[in-house]
């Protein structure tokens, strides 16, 4: 049993690992990423989970050369404990479609990074090496800056997966979790959503491509 399925968080898929995967996406949960071993803590983990001090954990939320999720961790932390934070600084996005075998997901961050989760369960994770898709994870999160603009933040708990027939889009925002969801057909043909939707298609195949070489 993962932590995911210990802590009663969504689990989408049918193993452990993908569940797993699939939770760390959206940063909301720390002690996902809470180091289970013995070995040396990283700074940011120092920081975050041994010994939290607002000064250093806001140099990580604000720090352009760390990766984009541990930026999320960092601006929860400062939230969650009281502490100003700036609105609307997106640092993640995050795609899911239930099809007929199972729950797609695709997140992509504005460092470049991407994971993947296959309806299957099947992963890939793309962190370097990979310019053209590093490059479309930065445009999608270019294209999604527009939807967060114009939305807020969710005040309540992350939603399971959605039902079969729609799609979700997430965004993991400096204040907060924000997201957009309706039926496909629709958010196909909405303005602000149709962007986001056709970037995400482009970086999908780029790196279904890649997996499949």
């Amino acid at each position: 049993m993962t932590q995911a399925n210990a802590m009663d968080l969504p689990a989408p898929y049918k193993t452990d690992e993908a569940n797993f995967i699939y939770n760390l996406l959206f940063c909301d949960k720390p002690s996902l990423f809470k180091p289970k071993d013995q070995s040396k803590p990283t700074y940011w983990e120092v920081a975050l989970f041994s010994k939290p001090n607002e000064k250093e954990i806001r140099k990580i939320a604000e720090s352009t050369e760390e990766e984009s999720r541990i930026r999320v961790l960092a601006y929860n932390w400062l939230r969650s404990n009281s502490h100003a934070v700036p609105k609307g600084l997106l640092l993640g996005v995050i795609v899911e479609v239930p099809l007929e075998n199972g729950l797609d997901v695709l997140a992509a961050y504005p460092d470049g990074r991407v994971r993947y989760i296959n309806q299957t369960g099947k992963m890939t994770i793309v962190e370097g090496g990979a310019p053209a898709i590093e490059s479309l994870a930065k445009e999608l999160v270019a294209k999604s800056k527009v939807v967060v603009s114009n939305i807020g933040p969710w005040e309540k708990a992350r939603l399971p997966a959605p039902s079969r027939g729609n799609i979700r889009l997430t965004f993991l925002v400096s204040d907060g979790l924000y997201f957009g969801e309706g039926p496909f057909s629709l958010m196909q043909k909405d303005p602000m959503a149709a962007p986001v939707i056709n970037k995400a298609v482009e970086l999908l195949q780029a790196v279904v491509n890649v997996s499949t070489k």
